[in-house]
């Protein structure tokens, strides 16, 4: 096991977009990582395009098994000896509404969106401890601002009460919460949707920033809300 104080970070569905984009910006600045993804093929181009880092492990899975999520948790302690951060960022869009839409696909949303990130916690949350380290939560401006019929913006409504429930209980043992809520970024996210929003979008690099500027404040700063739209974007 090894057991130096480089620091570590585990991102779930962090093999594109906003994942990949902060575990490319905490591998620059020397930490070691671990992503989650469900598509293996997938993690395996992310890690190829970087030059497969010894600092970066992936490991395929779940976000919304807890076997999955305990597995990834208790292989990045095997590797690193530790876990500084944790961010929460796997999840997605079924892109209807609850009048017109297809039930078929919001089971699977609903438990990657919001159980997917208590799973992370609750497996996290004793090496967190040791640490003094950060949950990070990716929620969203649709998590702020109702939008009709829209059932994936209750999930990230649920992801915003999360993190501020899941603050006081953790601030007690020394562990900091942040929920980045982004607007419209130019993500695979909107793949299935078919097409791009209009107007300007934020890159996940952009929104990347800000996960990692939370993530880097000094000890006994929490930053607990990060809304990041792009400009023009009205709500």
């Amino acid at each position: 096991m090894t057991t130096n104080d480089t620091p570590v970070a585990l991102i779930t569905g962090g093999g594109t977009g906003i994942g990949a984009a902060v575990a490319r910006q905490l591998l620059d600045a020397g930490w070691r990582v671990t992503v989650t993804g469900r598509t293996e093929r997938r993690l395996r181009d992310f890690a190829d395009g970087l030059g497969n880092p010894e600092e970066l492990q992936t490991i395929a899975g779940d976000a919304a098994s807890f076997e999955d999520v305990q597995s990834a948790v208790d292989r990045t302690l095997k590797a690193y000896g530790r876990l500084d951060t944790v961010v929460a960022n796997a999840g997605f869009a079924t892109h209807d509404t609850v009048a017109d839409g297809d039930p078929a696909g919001w089971t699977e949303m609903v438990l990657t969106n919001v159980l997917g990130p208590a799973l992370l916690i609750r497996a996290s949350v004793d090496a967190l401890k040791e640490t003094g380290g950060r949950i990070v939560l990716i929620g969203s401006v649709a998590g702020f601002v109702h939008g009709p019929g829209n059932l994936y913006g209750a999930t990230k409504w649920a992801v915003t009460g999360l993190a501020e429930n899941t603050r006081r209980q953790v601030t007690d043992f020394g562990i900091g919460v942040t929920l980045v809520a982004p607007g419209r970024v130019e993500t695979p996210f909107w793949d299935a949707y078919g097409s791009l929003p209009p107007g300007h979008l934020l890159t996940a690099g952009q929104i990347a920033d800000s996960v990692v500027w939370a993530i880097r404040q000094p000890a006994g700063v929490d930053v607990n809300t990060v809304v990041v739209r792009p400009l023009g974007q009205p709500n």
